[in-house]
């Protein structure tokens, strides 16, 4: 109607005619939203213009520090003092736009890799990593903290741990990231059960951008993760059992020393009465001296050498007296372990073996 009789009146009288706001009239509908399309770069307090995702790489190095579990305000207080002249708007849309938020509500999609074999059987360092999530009581705060825990199978060594008032997928990725930069975990078997920080996309696509292959345990199966589960039973039985903790800060600090003794001077009888990072040692060692690694882990080869002696015994020559009933076998003197490894092998072969 109003550009009917445009002619004969002006806009502004008959949009007050027709009761139209004279914006609504002007209004033409556009593609894709309005306003100034956003900056892709960012300047500096030198006055030289960087791109945003330099931007994004300091960001990831903020969150990348030990104990760092920033929301975009602080993030961007961080860039202020690493001379960037950028507001807390513009950070929280390059975190939102890369995934960095905290408290994003989780949502999962593809499917999971399961777990094929209950037992892992590791054959060196970084070749499976066990994480899972424990509560640690504060008595004093009346309140559970929680502890994320990653260990190497194969040594038993804890190699990265946080303890906060709650877990994110953002504290599972950053852990991730400082633990990359230690150790690459490129190639590196990750198993964990199907906690909501574990599952997420952003941690899945994290570890599959390291190309790590994550792994999954099933449905109320904790044996499958029974490394870890087995470092917590230790963890309570040893610390918290033993102690009570007035304060946060007091349960970081016997954790800090707790670890620092599980990994450097308390033995572990699944690994031979070593401590882990001795384990880890010797096997660095190893590498060194002979070039080649290891194939079997402590655990399989001190299996390995009582099975083997009990079939060396079985397959050697021997006495058969009997003194008071009970029978004594003694070996051949003339028969050595070394140089019958052949004879062995044939004679269990002929009895089927």
């Amino acid at each position: 109607m109003v550009k009917q009789f445009s002619d004969r009146a002006s806009v502004k009288d008959l949009c007050d005619w027709v009761m139209l706001a004279p914006s609504s009239y002007y209004y033409q509908p556009s593609d894709g939203k309005g306003g100034f399309k956003p900056t892709t770069t960012t300047l500096k307090k030198d006055g030289t213009m960087v791109s945003n995702q330099i931007v994004v790489d300091e960001i990831k190095r903020i969150l990348g520090g030990e104990f760092v579990c920033y929301g975009y305000q602080k993030t961007a207080f961080e860039l202020k003092k690493r001379d960037f002249i950028i507001n807390h708007k513009k950070v929280y849309r390059l975190m939102d736009e890369n995934n960095l938020l905290l408290g994003k509500v989780i949502k999962t999609a593809g499917k999971r890799t399961w777990v094929k074999h209950r037992k892992i059987e590791a054959t060196r360092p970084m070749e499976y990593l066990s994480l899972d999530i424990k509560y640690i009581r504060i008595d004093g705060e009346g309140r559970n903290y929680y502890l994320l825990t990653i260990l190497d199978v194969y040594t038993r060594k804890v190699l990265g741990w946080i303890l906060q008032k709650s877990i994110k997928k953002i504290d599972v990725i950053n852990l991730f990231r400082t633990l990359n930069e230690q150790y690459p975990i490129k190639g590196v078997n990750i198993r964990n059960d199907n906690g909501s920080q574990f599952i997420a996309n952003d941690v899945r696509a994290f570890l599959r951008a390291a190309e790590a292959n994550q792994e999954f345990t099933h449905i109320a199966t904790p044996e499958e993760n029974a490394y870890i589960e087995a470092y917590h039973s230790i963890l309570e039985k040893e610390v918290m059992q033993r102690f009570e903790f007035a304060s946060f800060y007091e349960a970081k600090l016997t954790m800090e020393a707790w670890v620092d003794f599980y990994n450097n001077r308390r033995l572990h009888g699944g690994i031979g009465m070593r401590t882990p990072q001795q384990v880890w040692d010797e096997y660095e060692q190893a590498v060194e001296s002979s070039g080649q690694p290891i194939a079997a882990e402590p655990e399989q080869m001190s299996r390995s050498a009582a099975q083997g002696s009990e079939a060396l015994a079985a397959a050697a020559p021997f006495n058969l007296d009997f003194c008071g009933g009970e029978a004594t076998f003694a070996r051949n003197e003339s028969t050595t372990v070394t140089g019958t490894l052949n004879k062995i092998e044939k004679s269990v072969q002929t009895i089927g073996g």
